[in-house]
């Protein structure tokens, strides 16, 4: 079986993660108990988790969150004033998908910007479009885009965003 023009072929469709899984079950000898079936869907589980990875990433760049947070982090035993219920409430999201907003206060060093970023990457993993930005830095960027005419274009992205978060 000629496996050097498969594998050409799979790259030059955008499969690299079916590429990879291809090579990699063509070396391995174990993988030839496996029927046809369970090794194309190895192969297409592999291309699937790629194309995730590489959506995350790429949401996670866009995002460009100060802290790298996540919720599961989050320890709710820290007196921070947070209620599990609200907490998980956040967590799920819906509050998003309604175009509700969320209002984090607090005193200083309490973790807002952290908790802001970690629910920000829930979102992004959930797929959902996220965007970070600090408010004097956003009203700069503002100011300059009005300045050079990329205003519009720039209120259209910050509208475009599913989550905006303000620090």
């Amino acid at each position: 079986m000629l496996t050097h023009p498969t594998h050409e072929r799979l790259v030059a469709l955008g499969l690299t993660g079916m590429a990879k899984a291809f090579e990699e079950q063509r070396r391995s000898p174990d993988l030839d108990a496996l029927s046809f079936e369970e090794r194309i869907g190895l192969l297409v589980d592999r291309e699937a988790a790629e194309r995730d990875t590489k959506r995350l990433t790429t949401r996670l760049k866009f995002a460009a969150l100060r802290q790298s947070a996540c919720v599961e982090d989050v320890d709710l035993r820290t007196p921070r004033g947070i209620d599990r219920a609200v907490f998980a409430r956040l967590v799920a999201g819906d509050w998003i998908d309604r175009h509700e907003n969320c209002l984090v206060t607090g005193a200083t060093g309490l973790g807002k910007s952290w908790l802001a970023c970690a629910l920000g990457h829930k979102a992004c993993r959930d797929n959902r479009s996220v965007l970070y930005h600090r408010v004097p830095r956003l009203f700069e960027a503002l100011a300059l885009a009005r300045g050079d005419g990329r205003y519009g274009r720039l209120l259209k992205t910050l509208g475009r965003v599913q989550l905006l978060i303000l620090d």
